[in-house]
């Protein structure tokens, strides 16, 4: 069985007797991108049809391109899932937005996801300007939207000039498989790029780290979510060390709780997603400024291609 995190492969190795087993098949890359809190996650569990990226309220939740794997008949699409490009602070914001900008190189289709809820901001229009114009603009969230704000702002997307507009909601599922239709004719021919039950290229150590750490923003406020990095340290099955660091001394009693009330809802919440038997080992430690160091972003595998860069 594949491994979660195998590279994918250009070539199908075998002897077919001369004939082409995938003939006929289409196989590419889609990424999504966007401002912070557009959607993207959200919509790519939603195509995929499972959790392949973890999702909160929290600005830039995603912090690393995922890719989950829609499977088909006679066509195989790898959506990309990839930071919210924003104005950077520090750092950390800087490496977030190039990897952003490097997953949208060399893929098949680029689709620009907008916030149905927010107006068409700056931010979407410096996006825009910087995308081809065959790439496709998706209309998020539309069940949280009137629908005469729906099409406006469908109408205001229009004046980017993109190829095709798609008004979706990936929570509940209007206009979502008329999108995915339409990318999936949009595919090349190719074989399957991943084995039929993978769905989800991540390294297993950093999805524990991301479940770990969606619980996290889900249990803390303000700056804190941005302060806070997680890894595995230790992987020795069915224990995990798994490291959760903040920036400042002050926020380490948050991420704890009283009498460790805090970790406990997080390491409960967090196994509940992974195998049974699994030992979740939760440690806290402070680095100071973590995100504005070059070298703790490297650690933790910040940046383009960061994807397969190890968390142990």
């Amino acid at each position: 069985m594949a491994e979660q995190g195998d590279t994918p492969t250009d070539e199908v190795v075998g002897d077919f007797g001369g004939q082409n087993p995938w003939e006929g098949f289409r196989s590419g890359f889609v990424t999504l991108l966007g401002r912070p809190n557009s959607g993207k996650s959200t919509l790519v569990n939603a195509i995929v049809g499972t959790k392949v990226a973890i999702v909160s309220d929290k600005a830039q939740t995603t912090r690393h391109a995922v890719r989950g794997v829609l499977h088909r008949d006679d066509v195989q699409v790898v959506f990309v899932d990839t930071p919210g490009i924003h104005k950077p602070r520090t750092a950390l914001g800087e490496r977030l937005n190039a990897t952003a900008a490097d997953a949208a190189d060399d893929v098949d289709v680029v689709c620009l996801c907008i916030d149905a809820t927010r107006p068409l901001g700056r931010g979407d229009r410096f996006i825009a300007e910087r995308l081809s114009p065959d790439s496709i603009v998706v209309v998020t969230k539309t069940d949280a939207a009137p629908r005469s704000k729906v099409v406006a702002q469908l109408a205001a997307a229009g004046e980017l000039e993109f190829a095709e507009y798609f008004p979706t909601s990936a929570r509940t599922g209007k206009g979502v498989d008329a999108l995915v239709d339409r990318l999936c004719e949009l595919m090349p021919p190719g074989p399957p790029l991943y084995p039929p039950e993978m769905v989800r290229d991540m390294p297993e150590a950093r999805w524990v780290a991301e479940l770990v750490r969606e619980q996290l923003l889900a249990l803390t406020r303000e700056e804190l979510p941005h302060s806070i990095t997680v890894a595995v340290t230790e992987w020795e099955w069915p224990r995990i060390k798994v490291e959760i660091l903040v920036e400042r001394e002050s926020q380490k009693p948050m991420v704890i709780g009283k009498k460790g009330s805090v970790l406990k809802q997080v390491g409960t919440a967090a196994r509940a997603q992974l195998p049974k038997g699994v030992f979740l080992e939760l440690h806290v430690g402070v680095e100071k400024n973590w995100q504005r160091r070059p070298e703790m972003l490297d650690r933790f595998g910040y940046g383009p291609g960061s994807m397969a860069s190890p968390d142990l």
